[in-house]
């Protein structure tokens, strides 16, 4: 049996806390306290009952403990030892989540091992996003998130387990497992992640192959040989978008064993870290030695450690969305100006595709998540003083490495620099002094880049627009000879409201296309790109969205638009009261509804009651 070594790390030695990440932190406890202080409350009343199946009649018991297995069922049937809810978003489409198949059976092994039990309570849906892209089913994409918080929910409402293990990997599924299992916030929860698949055709080469296409200058069975070169088996995919993204987030958040994410899914380390992960998470519950929920790990702290992270890997916008309502569900209120102002502080540190050529591979053998929060701990970029699921000096005790030696598992010390100066940097020399995303804002609202993306050269761009209402008839313009110039493309009614707000990488390959044939591109736009937005500047998230009446339902083709990431500034070039004069465009004709196939029409009210992407793009909060 793999064992762990449970030695306390050495002292860590860091320098004081920043002062701005100090004054973010504190103005949202203040922001939040109201509202923390019931969740807070909420937690404590569940607390010293004992094991909750005790706390079930005998007829719930019965039937929670029919199908076990004999040795499971007469210890579930004495109520007395923990009993751990598995919350699973397997399934075999996913290529990230195909690994997942065999995860149920052996967390139940290790936790007989470690007089525990283990029961699969329910099972969440799990879309993959790079199936959907371009086609209706996307619009249903974010709101899954929602529906994956209320599934987990329902799994854990049962009553009748201690300890959680969320397995989850992708874009909008560990954000929805995640509010999901802080609506349990008693309850002790670990995340247990799967591995990336192993490099194949180099990210860069595969967006070449795609701009060609895009051009005319590749075939269909070129281009398809390129995308299964890329995404070859199971596991994550390689590049640094939103799924890789969240992996690095619950690891500064101190939800993984430390160095967990980024190991493949093969690897016997793999499997050595998931039955510690069943190791701890008992010692985490009522009957461990140090009751630890995730409602106290998930505190003001961990919220903004999870934004450096984010800040400090060039990591993907969609999470300016998803931890506002990763964070409201702990009882903390966060928003874009807090991400604003640690990214003027947090220093890059990392250049994983787009944000460079490497892969997440690439990253984990140059350091990995775990140099990265060593670097930020030791520069005072983060907050060491808190609860994690690994329970040792707090944050500090995620410094540390993974390593299988002689089968036992222990934590062992990275090399004090980078193996890859290219991938992975340090603090005194980053890549770039600020983080990875930009808050913008003008007479359009407010929207997201993410910087770390584009080139320098290209931060900068005032272009007439071109507006669209759909990326079809973005491409349909590219094909017809009509975008061979300098312009910003306008594309309205993709926020929540108006169609689920799907991401548009559809046409990512031809503004790329177009930005490598010498032309000033950009996009302006209410809808999402996510963390492969690549090179092409992309105001995102504007809100108030056009849907809702916002400005940008106001551009018109030929406005002058400005965009200037170093100066946070968004705006249309036109008098502002003829600006304001204008009649708004109208997201669909009164007797016209496309959106009643592919089950939209069952999200007719999500639509309806999302809040704005700065509140979180939820259907959940009020």
């Amino acid at each position: 049996m793999t064992t762990v070594d449970s030695s306390a790390p050495p002292a860590f030695a860091h320098a004081p806390l920043h002062p701005v990440v100090e004054q973010v932190t504190q103005r949202i406890i203040a922001r939040s306290r109201d509202l923390r202080t019931a969740y807070l409350a909420r937690i404590a009343q569940f607390r010293g009952r004992g094991p909750r199946r005790a706390q079930l009649s005998c007829a719930n018991q019965a039937h929670a403990n029919a199908a076990a297995e004999p040795r499971t069922k007469i210890w579930l049937n004495q109520a007395q030892k923990p009993n751990i809810g598995i919350i699973t978003a397997y399934n075999d489409m996913l290529s990230a989540h195909q690994p997942y198949a065999n995860y149920p059976d052996q967390i139940k092994q290790a936790a007989l091992r470690c007089n525990a039990t283990a029961q699969v309570a329910g099972a969440v849906p799990a879309m993959c996003d790079g199936v959907t892209q371009g086609k209706p089913g996307m619009e249903l994409s974010l709101f899954s998130r929602d529906v994956i918080a209320q599934s987990t929910a329902v799994a854990l409402s049962h009553d009748a387990f201690d300890a959680a293990i969320c397995l989850g990997i992708c874009d909008k599924i560990v954000p929805g497992l995640l509010i999901g299992a802080l609506a349990f916030g008693h309850i002790p929860t670990i995340f247990i992640p799967a591995g990336p698949m192993g490099s194949g055709l180099s990210n860069k080469d595969k967006a070449a192959v795609r701009e060609r296409f895009a051009q005319g200058k590749a075939t269909q069975q070129e281009l398809l040989e390129a995308e299964n070169a890329a995404y070859h088996s199971a596991g994550t995919c390689t590049f640094y978008g939103t799924a890789n993204s969240n992996q690095m987030l619950l690891e500064a958040m101190g939800l993984h064993l430390p160095g967990a994410s980024f190991v493949h899914p093969s690897s016997p380390l793999r499997r050595a870290l998931t039955d510690a992960a069943v190791e701890h998470v008992v010692q985490l519950t009522e009957q461990g030695q140090h009751y630890t929920p995730i409602g106290h790990v998930v505190n003001e702290k961990a919220i903004v450690n999870a934004i450096i992270a984010l800040l400090a890997t060039g990591g993907s916008t969609n999470h300016t969305i998803h931890w506002i309502s990763v964070a409201r569900a702990a009882g903390i209120l966060i928003n874009w100006q807090d991400f604003d102002e640690l990214s003027a502080v947090i220093p890059l540190l990392t250049r994983v595709y787009p944000n460079g050529s490497a892969d997440v591979n690439d990253f984990e053998d140059a350091g990995g998540p775990v140099f990265v929060l060593r670097e930020l701990l030791a520069a005072g970029l983060m907050h060491g003083d808190v609860q994690t699921v690994y329970g040792q000096e707090g944050l500090f005790g995620h410094t540390k490495q993974p390593a299988l030696v002689q089968d036992r598992l222990v934590w062992q010390a990275l090399p004090v620099e980078s193996t890859n100066q290219e991938v992975v940097r340090s603090v005194s020399a980053p890549f770039a002094s600020t983080g990875g995303l930009r808050l913008l804002e003008g007479n359009l609202g407010r929207a997201i880049i993410k910087a770390s993306a584009v080139p320098v050269e290209s931060w900068v761009i005032c272009a007439p627009a071109k507006v669209f209402t759909s990326q079809d008839a973005l491409v349909s313009a590219f094909k017809a000879g009509e975008l061979n110039q300098d312009f910003v493309a306008v594309v309205v009614f993709q926020g929540p409201q108006a169609n689920g707000m799907p991401e548009l990488h559809h046409f990512t390959p031809v503004l790329g296309s177009l930005m490598s044939a010498g032309y000033k591109v950009a996009l302006v736009t209410d809808g999402r790109m996510s963390g492969a937005s690549g090179k092409v500047p992309a105001a995102l998230h504007i809100s108030p969205e056009a849907a809702q009446g916002g400005p940008l339902a106001r551009v018109r083709d030929g406005d002058m638009i400005e965009l200037d990431v170093s100066g946070g500034v968004l705006r249309v070039l036109v008098p502002e009261d003829e600006f304001a004069a204008r009649s708004l465009r109208v997201l669909r004709p009164a007797n016209v509804d496309d959106t009643v196939d592919f089950g939209r029409e069952l999200f007719v009210n999500q639509r309806r009651f999302v809040t704005a992407p700065e509140q979180g793009a939820s259907t959940l909060f009020e």
